[in-house]
């Protein structure tokens, strides 16, 4: 398995609201989640304790699941092996493997969360488990674009992630709408069965992207996709985010953009396992070859060329982007052949824009994108009737509610 340096990349962007959210078609209903369609993208609402939040997951997306995990683990995860620590093994056994690294340092309502995804879709949860720890290996690329010198000082944050088309994520993607019991409200850009995050923001106008480098074996820590979901259900400001991974134990080499819609400021952050650096937009860094007014540029990869060119871009544009052209700034060859999603996310007004790579393997950037409306969905209410009614009340589910 190789991996190399990410590049990360911010910038300021004039933006109109150029592509429309629509409204959603409902499927199913479980408890206080359902499950909806919007744009063509399938919508998961989960609401509560952390059990009934994954088994409402579970419940809705229990075929979803299903067919992404048989696949991951016995079809795709059979064919290839890893190299890990002298020894060849699969997917499921590597991430077994890391899991006894990181388990203590999981939050419990996560584990929770796990537990009542597995009860629901009759899976264990040492294989539920083993499905969420799919993302340490990720080690992907990616991307952010955020803005402080748009015409109405909105934020737009854009992120690309490059990973593994023919592992079939992309024939099961899923926007979560969470709504945690005390904490903050999110959208999770996920797979079915997936409850961390590698794309998100939350109520609180807090945006955030990862991309992974090297590290391999630094995996005593929280899980980076644990990471990401504790700052969307915590952070309130970019700060809060900033002294979640801060102050965690971390795993590996990660790099992340965070924005923050309502204070108008962006940063990027080296948040590996046995380091930790904030730079601010404009800042020197010895990965930042060139500071450049309004950006934060990471750059260790052959690449960094690509990334020139949309600066320039942005410049000879003269700030004058529209959504639909910011979308398409993450186009080839900024995006990879592995181009799994792209999402540009604009967590002041709580839109976003989301492409998917195809279920035939053409990269994410080739695709449509699928606008979200976060604030509609959260606002909307629970339905009542209409479509599938999936029972909430088998004895486990009765039995943790008891506790």
């Amino acid at each position: 398995m190789t991996a190399y340096l990410p590049r990360v990349f911010t910038l300021c962007l004039l933006f109109v609201w150029s592509l429309s959210a629509a409204a959603g078609e409902l499927i199913a209903r479980c408890g206080q989640g359902y499950l909806e369609r919007v744009d063509g993208h399938l919508v998961l609402h989960v609401k509560g304790t952390p059990y009934e939040m994954g088994y409402q997951h579970g419940a809705l997306l229990k075929d979803e699941i299903k067919s992404l995990v048989h696949h991951l683990f016995d079809v795709k995860g059979k064919e290839m092996k890893i190299d890990f620590m002298g020894a060849k093994l699969t997917p499921k056994e590597v991430v077994t493997a890391i899991n006894k690294y990181q388990k203590d340092f999981i939050p419990k309502r996560f584990q929770e969360e796990i537990q009542g995804l597995a009860d629901a879709v009759g899976m264990s949860v040492e294989d539920a488990a083993a499905a969420n720890g799919i993302p340490e290996l990720f080690h992907c690329s990616g991307f952010a674009l955020l803005g402080a010198t748009t015409a109405d000082g909105q934020v737009l944050h854009g992120r690309v992630l490059d990973y593994a088309v023919d592992w079939r994520l992309q024939e099961h993607p899923v926007i979560i709408i969470g709504e945690p019991n005390g904490r903050i409200p999110f959208c999770n850009v996920s797979y079915a069965g997936f409850i961390g995050s590698v794309t998100g923001m939350n109520a609180e106008t807090v945006s955030l992207g990862e991309m992974g480098g090297r590290g391999m074996f630094l995996w005593t820590g929280t899980p980076m996709a644990f990471l990401m979901r504790r700052a969307l259900e915590e952070a309130h400001n970019l700060d809060e985010a900033i002294a979640i991974f801060r102050d965690s134990k971390r795993t590996c080499e990660y790099y992340y953009v965070f924005a923050d819609g309502r204070n108008n400021r962006a940063v990027g952050v080296d948040g590996s396992a046995d380091r930790f650096h904030v730079i601010e937009a404009g800042k020197a860094h010895p990965r930042l070859p060139t500071p450049i007014p309004d950006t934060v540029l990471l750059s260790g990869d052959k690449r960094y060329q690509c990334l020139c060119e949309l600066v320039k871009k942005v410049r000879t544009n003269d700030g004058k982007f529209t959504v639909d052209q910011a979308v398409h700034l993450m186009d080839a060859p900024v995006a990879m052949k592995s181009n799994l999603h792209d999402v540009l996310m604009a967590p002041g007004p709580g839109k976003l824009w989301v492409k998917h790579a195809s279920p035939d393997k053409q990269p994410a950037w080739t695709q449509r994108a699928h606008a979200i409306d976060f604030k509609t969905l959260l606002a909307q209410p629970m339905p009542t009737s209409g479509g599938k009614e999936i029972p909430y009340g088998k004895p486990a589910v009765q039995a943790a509610a008891a506790n």
